[in-house]
């Protein structure tokens, strides 16, 4: 049975472990280019610009992403884009401008349906909690959460393919969905880590911890991985001629 102490020295190991792993993947997230929804806020510092930059860039690779944002929001009549601007325009003009990202066809309507449904459920204010976000059109939690996180810059965390996986490869959490990392992930991390848990880890997913074949040697936190572990079964991480070479153990 856990004593109180035991379980205090427990908590106070896990969130070194955690600090440590953010200040690596801060340092690796500063040595490339920031995801693009980091880079559309830096560019409008508009919450709104932030949602449709995330709707589009579900599925889809940054640099496709980068160019459909670009075509849309040179339609803007005043300095940024707007829902106003959004509403002048027709589906098929939204699908021209924001192809070939994935699933242009749904993402332009999801977009022009966007500033009615704003009106009618919230006055043309964007709301600014996970929750009322969901009830747009194209949103979802993954979405509401990046918008909150990076449009808002209030707690949020955002769970995408690379958050879910390299979580569950350091053996963080052991789930099997994006939403319970979301849940498991709001239980565990500090909250001074919500809101770039996702930007650091997205960026590290994309350059060094992929799905298939993670470049492994010289990683900042091989040490943490190699604890816990891939797929819920245990991995020995050898060093072999300067070479890593992963085995699983029987």
């Amino acid at each position: 049975m856990k004593t109180e102490t035991g379980e205090r020295r427990g908590t106070a190991a896990l969130h070194e472990k955690i600090a440590a792993i953010d200040a690596a993947l801060k340092a690796e997230f500063q040595a490339h280019a920031a995801p693009i929804i980091e880079l559309v806020e830096a560019q409008t510092h508009d919450p709104f610009c932030v949602l449709v930059g995330t709707i589009l860039s579900a599925r889809t690779k940054d640099a496709c992403t980068a160019g459909a944002v670009k075509r849309l929001f040179a339609t803007a009549r005043g300095e940024r884009f707007t829902a106003a601007d959004l509403e002048r325009l027709d589906v098929a003009e939204i699908e021209r401008l924001v192809y070939p990202v994935g699933f242009y066809r749904d993402k332009a309507r999801h977009l022009k349906e966007l500033p009615r449904v704003l009106r009618e459920k919230f006055g043309g204010v964007l709301p600014h909690t996970v929750e009322e976000l969901c009830e747009l059109p194209g949103v979802g939690r993954k979405t509401a959460n990046l918008t909150v996180a990076v449009g808002f810059d209030l707690p949020a965390i955002c769970v995408d393919v690379h958050v879910h996986r390299i979580s569950n490869r350091l053996g963080l959490v052991r789930t099997k969905t994006p939403l319970e990392t979301e849940m498991a992930l709001r239980k565990l991390l500090p909250v001074r880590y919500w809101k770039t848990w996702n930007s650091h880890l997205v960026s590290f997913g994309q350059t060094r911890c992929g799905p298939l074949r993670p470049k492994c040697e010289g990683c900042p936190i091989w040490k943490y991985c190699q604890e816990e572990g891939r797929g819920g079964k245990k991995t020995q991480v050898l060093r072999t001629r300067g070479e890593l070479r992963r085995t699983k153990e029987t």
